[in-house]
């Protein structure tokens, strides 16, 4: 069903006319930081949608979309807020971002809202941004924790783990799909014997593993970031013996970690936000045409929250804030014709003509409310260094 949100927010807007101009899109993503070695995939991918509407000729008039980078750094909230409101300043109308969930929260709260600029994360999945005071601002195209702690307890119960130890990185992100996950595998009849937060940055957690191993487990859960404390753990685990099955959450997953803790992770299983089908396919000959690497984790997903914003602006027929606040779930989801990967410059087209679209994109998009996104899983194993697919939940 068609869902049309209207912008609440009286703030100023920093609009670009419909003409043709240049019209910037922030790209806020942790560029140095925990989730440094798969974030590049990232912007390129999103940049490639904007570069793909640029090159159709069919956009409002010949404006251009100019991406502009800033670096989130995935954990430190002034920085990020500082990065957003750097943006602000030189013009942006809207924000493919951020990334982690507590900085996205903190630049949603600080910068977004007060300006009225409206967010499309491809990775905060953080439970709590579902409920955030948003003003109709906050849209992603990852779906909330709340779902993803419920497949890993489904994955775990039908392969008769019942007992786990838990640690989390300690910030919105972790405590909320340690939580989520907690909930739901408790409802299955399984065990959290111990859940404890981990910092990043360290360089020893022995402590935090020594206290986990004494609580026991079949395995353990690690709900933390692929190049930071969660990594830290696994190799902590294994050096001592304390555990030798290991479940990921999804910002464990990189194919650095894998091929660096080959041996540690071997048959362990993990989780990550993925799409399979049409749109995934023509994902992958599109970024593959043009030299992007689309094999890791949250390239599909920013791919689409970039290309759903200038949809929006289409769709409004002005490349501004308010154009992407009012329209964004409009051309998300249906009725209206079916939007894959390398599509763009058709989708814009139709919406030129008055159509309607339903932008299915590389991760098969429905917007399913304010801030919520569905979506599916991919359940894989690690085996020589290397994720295998099992299923897609």
């Amino acid at each position: 069903m068609k869902k049309l949100l209207l912008a609440t927010t009286a703030a100023a807007l920093t609009a670009g006319a419909a003409s043709a101009e240049d019209v910037k899109i922030g790209i806020i993503l942790g560029f140095t930081g925990p989730l440094e070695s798969i974030t590049p995939m990232m912007a390129d991918s999103a940049e490639l949608a904007l570069k793909e509407i640029n090159d159709s000729g069919n956009f409002l008039d010949g404006v251009t979309l100019v991406p502009e980078r800033a670096d989130s750094t995935c954990i430190d909230s002034g920085a990020a807020t500082a990065a957003a409101e750097r943006l602000v300043s030189e013009g942006i109308v809207a924000i493919m971002g951020a990334d982690c969930s507590g900085v996205t929260g903190a630049v949603l709260s600080n910068v977004a809202v007060p300006n009225g600029i409206p967010m499309v994360s491809p990775s905060a999945t953080s439970p709590a941004l579902s409920t955030a005071e948003d003003n109709g601002l906050f849209f992603r195209t990852s779906p909330s924790d709340a779902r993803q702690g419920q497949v890993i307890a489904e994955i775990l119960n039908e392969k008769g783990i019942k007992e786990v130890a838990v640690t989390y990185t300690n910030n919105d992100y972790g405590k909320g799909l340690a939580d989520a996950f907690a909930q739901s595998f408790g409802e299955m009849g399984g065990s959290v014997t111990m859940s404890a937060p981990h910092d990043d940055g360290k360089a020893d957690y022995s402590a935090e593993v020594g206290a986990l191993a004494s609580a026991g487990g079949e395995a353990l859960a690690v709900f933390g970031y692929t190049d930071q404390g969660g990594k830290g753990m696994i190799q902590a685990s294994y050096d001592t013996g304390a555990f030798d099955t290991f479940i990921l959450g999804d910002g464990m997953y990189g194919d650095t970690l894998f091929s660096e803790q080959a041996e540690a992770l071997t048959g362990s299983i993990g989780t990550a936000p993925w799409a399979q089908g049409a749109g995934a396919d023509a994902f992958d000959t599109v970024a593959g045409d043009a030299g992007v690497d689309s094999s890791s984790s949250y390239t599909r997903e920013s791919y689409d929250a970039a290309a759903l914003m200038a949809l929006a602006m289409m769709k409004g027929g002005a490349a501004t804030a308010e154009a992407v606040a009012a329209n964004l779930l409009d051309v998300a989801n249906a009725p209206g014709e079916e939007i894959l990967p390398g599509e763009l410059g058709k989708a814009l087209q139709i919406l030129a003509e008055g159509g309607d679209i339903d932008y299915v994109g590389a991760s098969g998009v429905e917007l399913i409310g304010p801030g919520e996104a569905a979506g599916s899983y991919r359940h894989y194993t690690v085996t020589d260094g290397a994720s295998e697919t099992v299923e897609f939940k």
